[in-house]
């Protein structure tokens, strides 16, 4: 196998049993394949192209946490449960390592034959030990006592030691050692602390060392009087899922805490890396006590981890990375910051109609964070609903405005979903400065995700409260606004904000409610909405686009493979996972799917119904086609005044201009 040291069996999985999906698992792969093509795209920026290699790493990172490790839960389970696709979980996990192998080795090449002798052209080099001065030496003495030989601590392994438990993602030294006077060879561990730069630079300015190849060179040091005759790197990934079941969550917020030091412990490794040079006899003491099996070891033949790379980032060579993108203030509310002393407020252009943002095109700062401001500080304004998955913590403008819009006295709510994967400590961290301001914090429900994206504005006016809202397609983080693509739309039409103050009810209540005037909620009904407009679709001169992150539900792609027999055009925008087969003769051949990868991450979802460009229904939502699709809400249909009779009657059953 290409990238291993020895020979380890992967026996190919079976054909597929059920042609109509392709593996949820597979088709993730396939998406992080196409991450790495960007890193392999030399028309690229050196810089950007090292980034989309850490983002590939670190994609693979999330993918062993939690996917990977979910399998394996289930095959040390015994489960042989059959996936909709026709493949047990040991068949998956098979078919897994073997691409991952192929993904690992195309990386390692990448790496070594064109990214790094590209960045030695431009003078940022890597270097070893082995290659460093004595003069330079003495330099790197001096920091290694000073600011690393006293985070370090290293680890025996003996009768008297155990083995010690190696912390998810963490790099680490295996150390071989012998006592001069007995000449018995012993095992050590030593960790790289993460806390530490991962790159040392050279006085030079140009040449960096790995902290590990540092740390390496003065392991005399960590272990004086002993003969250190040799140090090899590796890695560990463990079972970092969440697991919180609600018939034992009384409270969420101590469940999801109690979880997360579950997390730092988690007994169950999934994934091994090591250096090509380490020694069959050192990496079966790793495999043995980590109980991993020879598939699971990805040896690499480069340097370990390349999240590291993402360091590189920070260095001021604005001519090896993408120009930088200045966002713009949406039209509409560039009024609102003249100099004017008439100038409007952000709620008289809102009234005035509804205003579409496109991030990062238009700056999220100047439209999103001005919005939240501005309710903060307007005396009139006397309620502000937020709904928080993914922030960037309490330095946050939104955070910030939170809480000074609850110290002026305003109603204030914030939904915090603890359940937000590897953000979960964040979240609680900043959720408790928001309740110690004064907001009410509500912690989501328990079993579902609340990924909505809507913030709810209630202000008096004329003697009526008017509500405005914002819904979106992405986090309110501005953070990563900056870098994702999407959407949102701000309103204060009557309806959308009856329906964002229900929903809110609905989140921080108790409520039954299962319809909405302009809003389709899941789990409530988005899945039959959306089979709903699929059918309707579903004739000859039928038109379907979809833009989305992801399509794994079943039913949905069975309602657009019925579709596209029908005689309906489809074509798909599918970012990540796609478990739908387009052009299958008899199955999909008029359905088109393509993956847009790129500097600003696709992450909108926007829907299209309709071949008529004056008739078609769009809407734009938080959720993605997934099997399980999590409680969510998004915008509205715009729709032409003019609609057929047909149209009005489905209406009128129905509220069709719905948030998905």
């Amino acid at each position: 196998m290409t990238g291993l040291d020895r020979d380890v069996e992967v026996v190919a999985a079976p054909r597929l049993v059920d042609e109509r999906l392709i593996n949820r698992e597979l088709s993730w792969l396939d998406f992080n394949d196409r991450v790495l093509a960007l890193a392999e795209d030399e028309a690229r920026p050196l810089l950007e192209r090292a980034k989309f290699l850490a983002i590939f790493s670190s994609n693979l990172d999330e993918f062993f946490q939690v996917r990977v490790a979910g399998l394996r839960e289930q095959v040390r389970a015994g489960v042989a449960r059959i996936s909709k696709d026709g493949l047990t979980p040991a068949e998956q996990l098979t078919e897994i390592a073997h691409r991952v192998h192929e993904l690992a080795s195309r990386a390692d090449e990448l790496f070594l034959d064109e990214i790094c002798p590209a960045l030695d052209k431009e003078s940022i080099r890597f270097t070893t030990w082995e290659h460093v001065s004595n003069e330079d030496r003495a330099e790197l003495d001096a920091y290694f006592d000073r600011y690393i030989f006293p985070v370090l601590t290293p680890l025996a392994v003996d009768p008297a030691h155990p083995f010690p438990y190696i912390s998810n993602l963490s790099l680490n030294l295996a150390v071989v050692v012998a006592d001069p006077v007995t000449s018995v060879e012993r095992f050590a561990r030593v960790k790289v602390p993460p806390s530490l730069p991962r790159f040392v630079a050279l006085p030079d300015g140009e040449r960096f060392l790995p902290l590990e190849q540092l740390i390496a060179g003065h392991l005399d040091v960590l272990f004086p009087g002993m003969l250190v005759h040799a140090s090899h790197g590796f890695r560990v990934t463990r079972n970092a899922d969440l697991s919180v079941e609600e018939d034992e969550a009384d409270d969420l917020l101590e469940a999801i805490e109690l979880s997360l030091r579950q997390r730092q412990r988690s007994p169950h490794v999934v994934r091994l890396e090591i250096g090509a040079d380490m020694p069959d006899d050192v990496r079966d003491v790793l495999a043995d006590e980590l109980e991993i099996a020879p598939e699971d070891v990805y040896v690499t033949h480069s340097m370990l981890d390349y999240t590291g790379l993402f360091a590189l980032l920070s260095l001021d060579r604005p001519e090896l990375k993408d120009t930088p993108w200045t966002p713009t203030t949406q039209p509409r509310l560039a009024a609102t910051f003249s100099d004017a002393e008439d100038r409007p407020s952000i709620f008289s252009v809102i009234r005035e109609r509804d205003v579409l943002v496109h991030h990062p095109y238009d700056s999220f700062a100047t439209s999103v964070e001005a919005f939240i401001e501005a309710a903060a500080e307007d005396p009139d304004v006397l309620a502000i609903k937020w709904t928080l998955y993914r922030t960037s913590g309490p330095e946050s403008p939104i955070i910030r405005n939170l809480i000074n819009a609850a110290e002026e006295g305003k109603q204030v709510v914030a939904l915090v979903e603890l359940k937000a994967r590897f953000d979960e400590a964040a979240n609680i961290a900043w959720a408790r400065a928001l309740e110690e301001a004064g907001v009410h914090v509500v912690y989501g429900l328990v079993g579902l995700k609340t990924h909505a994206k809507i913030a709810l504005v209630v202000r008096q006016e004329r003697g009526a409260l008017v509500r405005y809202t914002h819904i979106g397609t992405g986090n309110y983080n501005p953070n990563t606004a900056a870098i994702y693509e999407d959407i949102g739309v701000f309103s204060a039409d009557p309806e959308i904000g009856a329906d964002v103050s229900e929903l809110f009810n609905f989140l921080t209540g108790y409520s039954r409610q299962s319809a909405f005037r302009k809003l389709t909620v899941a789990p409530l009904g988005l899945r039959r909405t959306l089979k709903e407009l699929i059918a309707e679709e579903a004739k000859p001169g039928g038109r379907i686009v979809m833009k989305l992150n992801a399509i794994v539900d079943p039913e949905i792609i069975d309602a657009l493979y019925e579709a596209s027999g029908a005689g309906a055009s489809i074509d798909l925008i599918v970012r990540g996972v796609c478990c739908l087969r387009p052009g299958v003769a008899g199955l999909s051949e008029n359905i088109r799917v393509r993956s847009i990868l790129g500097r600003f991450l696709e992450h909108s979802r926007i829907l299209r119904f309709g071949a008529d460009d004056a008739t078609a229904e769009y809407y734009i939502g938080s959720p993605d086609v997934m099997a399980a699709i999590s409680t969510g809400a998004s915008r509205c249909s715009y729709r032409s005044p003019t609609r057929s009779a047909r149209d009005a009657s489905r209406r009128s059953s129905r509220s069709s201009s719905r948030t998905t």
